[in-house]
């Protein structure tokens, strides 16, 4: 059994649909595995809980 973990920020629930599909059909092409074997963990982070360059990446989109 196969586990893919992705870590990111918060997504709607229609683009953790289409990128577990995605990936899973991915990893099966090419790793040669059946998609129903697969396990897909999405791992959200908010933004203000993560940082770049020891600057909160929230306070960053605020500048821009």
């Amino acid at each position: 059994m196969p586990v893919i973990t992705i870590e990111g920020p918060v997504l709607s629930f229609e683009k953790k649909e289409k990128l577990a599909k995605d990936i899973t059909q991915l990893a099966s092409t090419i790793m040669d595995i059946p998609k129903e074997s697969y396990v897909v963990f999405i791992k959200e982070n908010p933004y203000e809980n993560m940082s770049q360059g020891g600057v909160l990446i929230s306070e960053k989109i605020k500048k821009h």
